[in-house]
């Protein structure tokens, strides 16, 4: 029954972010499923099952890929219906939705050890390599400026702010990306974590010796 529920819930996100432009597509919540189950083995720890339909419709509500948080949440809850879960189970899923998101930096107490795992598995997908890749293909669907000098870096940020707020793609690094590796909540993803940290860190060397012509 649990592998019939995962393989329903593969083919919604496949169609309802198959061909999303903004890095959150089937890919990466295919990474992100598979990154979560690693590190619950790992750790030896989690419910595999709630891990991995968690991990599988985390960007289905996500505001950013909405008109709205509502209608995210709407169209969560309308899949729900489509599917017997248990309300425990499906409660349990939908907090940890509801809990892993970055959101301008807010800390969020997470209820237990699977939203940490999927946080994890989330947020290294958001560095590294893939995470350079997905933080311009999301920055040119928004419209966003590569870098500009003479943009500031934000520390503190209301939720408007980090959605919408003026900023470069190069900042978000400064924003989020270099903050993720201190945030993550498992000795799995952190030691996976650190030849991505370096690799971003490795780039904006390159990056800002490109962008001054000082490439030796």
């Amino acid at each position: 029954m649990t592998n019939q529920l995962i393989e329903i819930t593969e083919v919604y996100v496949r169609n309802e972010l198959g061909e999303e432009a903004t890095g959150h597509d089937w890919y990466h919540v295919d990474r992100v499923r598979r990154n979560a189950l690693s590190i619950g083995k790992k750790e030896k720890a989690g419910d595999p099952f709630i891990i991995e339909m968690a991990s599988l419709l985390h960007d289905i509500p996500d505001e950013k890929l909405n008109e709205s948080a509502e209608k995210g949440r709407a169209k969560l809850d309308s899949f729900f219906q489509t599917i017997e879960l248990a309300d425990g189970v499906k409660n349990h899923i939908i907090q940890i939705i509801e809990s892993i998101s970055y959101k301008g930096g807010r800390k969020m107490a997470l209820g237990s050890v699977e939203a940490k795992i999927v946080q994890d598995a989330d947020r290294l997908d958001a560095i590294g390599a893939i995470g350079i890749a997905r933080t311009f293909a999301y920055g040119g669907k928004k419209g966003q400026l590569i870098y500009d000098p003479n943009i500031n870096v934000r520390e503190e940020m209301s939720m408007e702010e980090y959605r919408n707020g003026k900023s470069t793609s190069i900042h978000h690094f400064y924003e989020k990306l270099l903050k993720l590796k201190e945030l993550l909540n498992t000795e799995a993803a952190k030691k996976m974590a650190e030849s991505r940290q370096q690799m971003m860190l490795d780039f904006l060397e390159q990056f800002y010796q490109e962008w001054d012509g000082q490439e030796s």
